[in-house]
């Protein structure tokens, strides 16, 4: 939650950028910022689905099912 916290804070940042009409670089410095900090949290859920969900499916004899969807759940995120 804290670094969901942090990323509104930084996409309110952005939009106060955009009206105020800063410099183009300045708010793309700042939404590359921002594009990272929501990585690191598509990464911090990965990895609990997969310590969580997927682990509990493998152990219960449901993995095939439980790695085809993370497979899919991958491809979602590092499409963008």
């Amino acid at each position: 939650m804290a670094r969901l916290k942090r990323v509104e804070g930084q996409i309110k940042g952005i939009m106060r950028m955009v009206e105020e009409g800063r410099y183009c670089p300045d708010i793309l410095q700042q939404v590359s910022a921002m594009t990272g900090a929501m990585d690191e949290v598509s990464l911090i859920l990965l990895r609990s689905h997969i310590t969580g969900c997927v682990k509990d499916a493998i152990e219960q004899d449901q993995g095939e099912e439980a790695i085809d969807d993370l497979i899919t759940v991958v491809r979602k995120v590092i499409r963008r």
